[in-house]
């Protein structure tokens, strides 16, 4: 469990993945330049889960690690430190993405007229998608159309997408 006072690293790489996140990012912040084995060792996890966590985490920019050579062994190990620093970084472009899927699915909203034929079950199709298919739905053939409370409805989408939108505009950094 994340304590709301635990450092942003830990508590970003919880968000990402769980438990054992948590475990490998705590661990990263006791035993700075730990290999993965060391990192298992001291949080219980078997080794693979703890590479994959520990890829994903470098992957994500989170971390860093430098290949060594193991003298006791003779073989090349990674060491790995979490990069503390990149954390209010990774968090502002996973902001962006959002934001910018936010901001194509508005756009979608926007400039797509949409048509139903009232049953539930049943998706809504795009003006040109029920222009291929005659104005009938595909799934229970029942004639699509525009009605007024689709329009509502989807007014109400297209108003709580720009909410979110002007939301997380509002939280980024400027």
């Amino acid at each position: 469990m994340v304590d709301k006072y635990e450092d942003p690293f830990v508590k970003i790489s919880a968000m990402i993945g769980g438990d054992e996140y948590l475990k490998v990012a705590r661990s990263l912040l006791k035993t700075e330049d730990a290999t993965d084995e060391e990192i298992a060792s001291s949080t219980g996890l078997r080794i693979n889960m703890v590479r994959r966590v520990l890829y994903d985490l470098f992957g994500k920019g989170l971390i860093t690690g430098v290949r060594v050579k193991d003298e006791r062994k003779g073989w090349f190990v990674y060491r790995w430190r979490s990069r503390r620093d990149e954390v209010e970084n990774f968090i502002e472009n996973q902001k962006k993405k959002i934001l910018d899927r936010l901001q194509k699915r508005l756009d979608y909203e926007n400039s797509s007229d949409f048509y139903h034929c009232g049953n539930e079950d049943c998706s809504r199709e795009t003006f040109e998608n029920s222009l291929e298919l005659f104005f009938k739905c595909p799934s229970c053939g029942q004639v699509l159309k525009r009605d007024d409370t689709d329009i509502r409805k989807h007014e109400k989408t297209r108003k709580s997408f720009s909410k979110k939108i002007d939301q997380i505009k509002g939280d980024m950094r400027v």
